[in-house]
């Protein structure tokens, strides 16, 4: 009985033996099968070894277009230099370490040889003009592989919650209970963020804007240079985007206007506000602009209970250019409202407008601004939107033609509350 197992498991093997020894027309199918698997090592090492050599720094600088932009960008970052002494390099954030999604990753970057042959982004200029679309890509295909080139080297489970603080703690505990993309709030973590002016236009396709005309009110939509006078063609400072301006004159493209606001009595005073010891930036002036009693003419001035120092209340006279000015702010608050709640909802649940007042939500803006990619004219009149509409000013700020926030606690406007 034993014999016989045993040869039924001898003779299939003999007989594949002697498929595999009968002589084909030059060679053995013995040999065929041998020389085979060795040319399979061979092509196998061969095809690893490029693979490998395409997957270092060296290569990826070795493109001009690589080493003259995002190359010198990494350098400034803490993933080129930082405590640990690790360096991360190009492959290790844009390729995946895992085999599989490595290959795919690899016939993705094809394309870029492509690119490379034609030169699409062979200068500077041409880089700039495709950055928005190369990090836009980049940004989404990261987003929908979880980071995982993020994650080769970072770890939620690894993350000592007790070093961060209390805010990055809890975003990053939220992050890590759903697994998030690295990418969603880290954003320009390695290479700088692209401009781009798309909300601009949003803002300005959101909003009406009015032909002004002498005697009548009007809201800055863009931040606009000003003038000492009609004709000058030196710029005197920058006026803040939503700041309300009252039009007195015009002359070929500019209007003369005046400007009622509040200024800290320290250093030559630039900065023009809206309230009394409130920061909210309507203008800021040139030195000379500033110290001219031709353009800036005082009414009062007071002491901040707060801070000790001395507000002046001021009119400023001054030209700009009679563009993109608007007779109703309610677009703009809607285009800011918005923004703040699509952009900022990106890394965690954004605070209402109301918790904070007037003078604390700078600080929290700047925070939370390096994590999004915003325009200058649209951070300014987020920031603006979350001001006027803070605690500070919760029951509305009517002047601004808005509703005030739902739920929002009730508060004394700061002059009732200073007088």
């Amino acid at each position: 009985m034993a014999f016989g197992i045993i040869e039924k498991v001898i003779r299939p093997l003999l007989s594949l033996w002697q498929t595999l020894s009968k002589p084909a027309q030059y060679l053995s199918l013995g040999t065929i099968a041998i020389v085979s698997f060795v040319m399979g090592i061979i092509f196998w090492g061969g095809f690893n070894t490029a693979l490998e050599a395409t997957n270092t720094e060296a290569f990826c600088i070795s493109c001009h277009s690589m080493r003259d932009t995002v190359y010198p960008e990494l350098q400034g970052t803490v993933h080129w230099s930082n405590h640990s002494g690790v360096r991360a390099t190009c492959p290790d954030c844009h390729v995946p370490h895992n085999w599989t999604h490595k290959i795919a990753r690899k016939m993705q970057a094809s394309k870029e040889v492509w690119g490379a042959i034609f030169g699409t982004i062979d200068t500077p200029e041409k880089f700039e003009a495709k950055r928005l679309e190369l990090a836009s890509r980049e940004w989404a295909r990261l987003s929908a592989n979880k980071s995982l080139e993020c994650k080769n080297c970072h770890s939620y489970n690894s993350m000592k919650w007790e070093d961060m603080s209390p805010l990055a703690a809890k975003q990053m505990k939220a992050a890590a209970e759903r697994d998030q993309s690295c990418i969603d709030c880290h954003k320009g973590i390695a290479h700088h963020l692209p401009s781009t002016d798309g909300r601009t236009h949003q803002l300005l396709t959101a909003v009406n804007i009015s032909v002004p005309e002498v005697g009548k009110n009007y809201y800055v939509v863009l931040q606009k240079p000003l003038f000492m006078s009609a004709t000058s063609k030196e710029e005197a400072g920058m006026l803040n985007i939503a700041t309300e301006i009252s039009v007195t004159d015009k002359s070929d493209g500019r209007v003369k206007f005046r400007l009622e606001g509040w200024r800290k009595r320290i250093g030559a005073g630039r900065i023009i506000n809206e309230d009394f010891g409130i920061n909210i930036k309507e203008a800021e002036l040139s030195k000379e602009a500033a110290q001219s009693d031709a353009v800036v003419k005082a009414l009062e001035e007071k002491v901040d209970d707060v801070t000790g120092l001395p507000w002046q209340k001021v009119t400023v006279d001054m030209w700009t250019d009679d563009s993109e000015l608007t007779d109703n702010v309610t677009g703009m608050w809607d285009f800011a409202s918005n923004t703040y709640r699509e952009a900022c909802s990106q890394c965690h649940s954004q605070p209402e407008v109301a918790h904070f007042d007037a003078n604390t939500w700078p600080g929290m803006f700047n925070g939370m601004i390096a994590f999004v990619n915003m325009d200058d004219d649209t951070q300014n009149l987020v920031l603006k939107y979350l001001q006027l509409h803070s605690s500070t000013y919760a029951g509305g700020h009517a002047q601004h033609g808005d509703q005030p926030e739902e739920n929002a606690p009730e508060a004394t406007p700061p002059l009732a509350k200073r007088q």
